[in-house]
């Protein structure tokens, strides 16, 4: 068993745990509890749109629903920062659109998204609250609330809650697109079956990921920027990977969509800012093969130029690590689902570039676990 200095690491390797407890909530001998059907039932609307609003990593596991929403339900799905959705300033009365509202919170006390989700109750729109807190004030005052069971997280950066989030998140996709006909029994099954091995996956993984991320962390300690890059469902993950460092170890980082990169931030690459690239594929779809062929020409264009690169690649893939400075393997996995393991060694990576920058992981400065409304000085 390993050892944890940290609170931080500890839930990292809670992580599979974790997730097969916030999967008994909803599944039962591997398939979806009728019950929860019901609920979520009354929470959809016949338009089909849904609004997130989130803020930090909850944001992040929001940009990946959307796509699982879109894609695997056809739905319309928008994603709005929690701190600005209240502050819009729109006329409730003559607003035509009325989405259903969905809020992500790890504590389901976060100001901002409490906020939000009473201004979607004032508009009258159905809410559903996803949080890691079944008492929270945000699970009691939502339509319909769908809560984790990662456990208590006590370390101010959010591993557990995150990949619970996202398995939670596709869950209801899964409730989602079974009631609107997009998702047959037959493929249902399949999900299901994929989604229950995953913790099994990870957990089998965590021990290499952990080896590799450190010496990772040791060689790329001296660098002052980092690029985190991902297309589609991987964006969120680019953009999680990016705020896990900097709120971690205080090191700046910033995620793009891949494509994204020589429309400016190419300017910044040198070695000194090196890019962490998301290059797993599921080779059972054609959009995620697409998307992985348009990546490896990157590489190929990055190579060229003498970027230092860390990719995130299924195992076994020589072509993207014959492309890069370093490759960090994952088994592979369906491609709502990659985004669970693919973001665990990106976890590693900002806990031991904490430790090599002498941080105290586990309360960094200016953060904390949930953020409230402040207080007026007396």
């Amino acid at each position: 068993m390993p050892t944890f200095n940290h609170e931080m690491l500890r839930e990292i390797y809670e992580q599979p745990l974790a997730l097969r407890h916030t999967l008994a909530l909803y599944l039962a001998n591997s398939a979806l509890k009728p019950d929860v059907a019901s609920l979520l039932a009354n929470w959809a609307i016949p338009e089909g749109e849904i609004l997130i609003a989130a803020s930090g990593s909850s944001r992040h596991s929001g940009l990946a629903a959307e796509i699982m929403l879109e894609d695997l339900c056809g739905l319309a799905v928008d994603v709005e920062y929690a701190s600005e959705y209240s502050c819009r300033g729109s006329n409730i009365k003559d607003e035509l659109r009325h989405p259903s509202v969905l809020v992500l919170s790890q504590s389901g006390e976060t100001s901002d998204t409490l906020a939000a989700l009473r201004e979607a109750r004032l508009r009258g729109q159905k809410t559903l609250a996803i949080t890691n807190a079944a008492a929270s004030t945000m699970a009691s005052e939502a339509d319909v609330s769908m809560p984790l069971a990662a456990g208590i997280e006590k370390a101010i950066p959010a591993t557990k809650s995150f990949t619970c989030q996202l398995a939670v998140l596709y869950l209801l996709a899964l409730y989602e697109g079974t009631r609107l006909g997009r998702i047959d029994s037959r493929s249902l099954a399949l999900h299901i079956r994929e989604l229950e091995a995953l913790p099994g996956s990870i957990e089998a993984q965590l021990d290499g990921w952990r080896r590799h991320m450190a010496s990772l962390a040791n060689k790329y300690k001296s660098a002052n920027t980092f690029l985190y890059l991902g297309r589609g469902i991987h964006y969120a993950i680019a953009r999680e990977g990016a705020l896990k460092l900097k709120e971690a170890s205080y090191v700046h980082a910033e995620g793009y969509p891949t494509g994204e990169l020589k429309h400016g931030p190419n300017a910044l690459v040198s070695d000194s800012v090196p890019l962490v690239v998301l290059a797993t594929v599921d080779r059972t779809l054609h959009a995620s093969v697409l998307r992985y062929e348009k990546t490896l020409q990157l590489l190929r264009d990055m190579q060229a130029q003498g970027a230092r690169v860390i990719a995130i690649a299924n195992s076994g893939d020589e072509e993207v690590a014959s492309l890069v400075s370093d490759c960090v393997f994952v088994e592979p996995a369906p491609e709502y689902l990659l985004p669970i393991p693919e973001v665990v060694p990106l976890q590693l990576f900002s806990y031991f570039m904490a430790l090599a920058h002498g941080v105290d992981v586990d309360r960094p400065r200016n953060l904390s676990k949930a953020v409230v409304e402040s207080q007026p000085s007396a």
